[in-house]
């Protein structure tokens, strides 16, 4: 009786390191955090504004609180030291026109990144447009850098293709390479975004959220 239960201490380590749900793959740093799957939809920041009292008469800084892709609240100050009025309000915001948005939203000007004779790509702000008959067999994230993959059915031996999207554009590079039976195209983003991938009438539409 007593050896068994030396047997079981030696043991009981061994369980306390084990992995609270064995089915979930380990994350090897490459990955991103695993999140909620509610996606909360925020208005875009128009401008906010703040109204100091009579006593202020310098910004010393100015401390903004963000969330990031995986959930996480993260803070960065910025430092201003500047002399102000305080019968006028602050303004926080970011580069906005109504009537440019009334605009975009009836027209989208799509840019031609790549036109392959099986498949081309087209960009407009977060949207990228996959133009193609080939059938999707898979797509997936990768990280460092932030890349989509999106493999297709087909039988072609073209090699290896790359191209660099225009200025400022969110999909900054895109490369084309042929394996038995598929090509795999990998599509570079500028930086980190999570995406959803729906099929269209003439292919696949990314969009980066």
């Amino acid at each position: 009786m007593i050896k068994i239960l030396l047997f079981i201490c030696c043991l009981y380590p061994f369980f306390l390191q084990a992995r609270e749900n064995p089915f979930f793959p380990i994350n090897s740093g490459q990955d991103i955090p695993l999140t909620s799957n509610q996606v909360k939809s925020l208005p875009r920041l128009k401008r906010a504004t703040m109204t100091l009292p009579s006593t202020a008469r310098a910004i010393e800084s100015v401390t903004v609180a963000y969330k990031n892709i995986d959930g996480s609240i993260t803070h960065k100050k910025v430092v201003i030291q500047n002399a102000i009025d305080w019968h006028l309000p602050i303004f926080i915001s970011q580069s906005y026109n109504e009537s440019n948005k009334q605009i975009t939203a009836k027209k989208s000007h799509y840019k031609k990144i790549i036109s392959l004779k099986f498949i081309s790509f087209y960009a407009e702000k977060n949207r990228l447009k996959i133009n193609t008959k080939d059938k999707l067999l898979r797509n997936f994230l990768l990280v460092k850098p932030h890349r989509i993959v999106c493999d297709f059915k087909r039988d072609t031996d073209i090699g290896s293709y790359a191209k660099n999207a225009y200025k400022n554009a969110l999909f900054t590079k895109i490369r084309i390479g042929t394996h038995k039976g598929y090509y795999r195209v990998v599509i570079k983003l500028d930086g980190y975004y999570t995406y959803k991938l729906n099929q269209i009438q003439n292919g696949y539409l990314i969009t980066l959220l």
